[in-house]
């Protein structure tokens, strides 16, 4: 099955709006003849509506970094779904390490997150991968597995897959081809199992884990990579739009 490749910037809290919309005029003239792969941005929630507003007229989709999983109420700073959905999102970033690990987050929060995402029609980006010592000990498979198993408890619907080795993000140390090719391999045989092979065989899976001009081809051509989730990397349009076109 041809999975179409999505190629996604992770700003993190990085750019002011002012930073945002210089960035997305710039992204927009160097990428404007893509035409075989979804381009996705995740600005701050601060510069979501301006770069909306800027992306209309081109081929770049807009995503969120997180949500909450209730509909609304007095949960001070949180945004909901339905906010990102009337402001153009698209897509929106579901337990990534940092949200886990600073921030807390439990699988089962996780899980409610994607499934609030779902309800509004807005497609996650759920990430999963292990820490250092998790790799060591050979113990990646049980706890992607533990994660997946229990975000996408009574999941339905479309959804991308990230993986990013925790050892990987920020850190200069990406995984090597062959050890993001084993995961991924691993990851689309348990959506198998999770879900059914159809729903296994269309399901994007991409990794993310210090992505850069320079090892995206390697990445990308791998079969069962399905595109890129990148952090740092993508903080330049310029150095961005390289990854897009590897």
């Amino acid at each position: 099955m041809i999975r179409t490749k999505l190629i996604s910037a992770n700003w993190k809290m990085n750019k002011t709006v002012l930073e945002a919309v210089t960035y997305i005029n710039e992204l927009k003239n160097l990428v404007k003849d893509v035409k075989d792969k979804e381009i996705v941005v995740c600005p701050p929630f601060t510069a979501l509506f301006a770069v909306s507003a800027e992306i209309k007229s081109s081929k770049i989709i807009l995503g969120a970094q997180n949500l909450y999983f209730e509909d609304k109420g007095a949960f001070t700073a949180e945004i909901s779904a339905e906010m990102l959905k009337e402001i153009g999102c698209r897509y929106v970033i579901i337990g990534h390490s940092e949200r886990r690990q600073i921030f807390n987050e439990t699988d089962e929060m996780i899980n409610k997150k994607v499934r609030q995402a779902l309800k509004y029609g807005l497609v996650p980006i759920l990430c999963v991968g292990e820490k250092i010592e998790q790799r060591e000990a050979f113990d990646t498979e049980k706890v992607v597995n533990e994660q997946l198993t229990k975000d996408l408890n009574g999941v339905k619907g479309e959804l991308v897959i990230a993986y990013e080795p925790v050892w990987a993000i920020g850190t200069g140390k990406n995984a090597t081809a062959e050890q993001a090719e084993e995961v991924h391999i691993f990851i689309r045989g348990l959506l198998g199992k999770i879900f059914d092979k159809e729903v296994a065989a269309k399901t994007r899976i991409i990794y993310g884990g210090s992505v850069n001009p320079q090892n995206a081809k390697e990445l990308m051509s791998i079969e069962d990579i399905d595109g890129a989730l990148v952090g740092g990397a993508s903080l330049d349009a310029k150095n961005f739009s390289k990854i897009i076109k590897y």
